[in-house]
């Protein structure tokens, strides 16, 4: 099966990640950690961006509209939260939803490359 984007899924430290890409940023973020300048690294955390609604004529409602960051973490040298997605190609679907979280929840979705 080939993947729409060419990624590779990769396990590090037991962990599963969609693609190289991912895995080698959180070996950079592990080290960050280890170094003292970063804590609490958190994958996969969801912010929900819109309520789940219901579209008349439809049959259910739909379910609300989620956004799922590959990484968030404290940086201890700005005391605040950072939120990374790894991203090899940026689609209009993402950037929509980076909008999103920063218009709904006041967060800037880094891009890692």
């Amino acid at each position: 099966m080939s993947r729409k984007y060419r990624n590779k899924p990769t396990v590090v430290d037991g962990i599963g990640f969609a693609s190289q890409a991912e895995a080698r940023r959180w070996c950079d973020l592990k080290l960050l950690e280890r170094a003292g300048l970063i804590t609490s690294i958190a994958r996969q955390q969801t912010l929900e961006l819109a309520p789940s609604v219901r579209i008349p004529g439809e049959k259910r409602a739909r379910p609300p509209l989620r956004y799922i960051c590959d990484f968030a973490y404290m940086d201890l040298r700005t005391k605040t939260w950072v939120w990374e997605d790894v991203k090899g190609f940026v689609t209009p679907l993402f950037r929509a939803k980076q909008h999103l979280a920063k218009s709904v929840h006041g967060i800037d979705v880094r891009v890692v490359r």
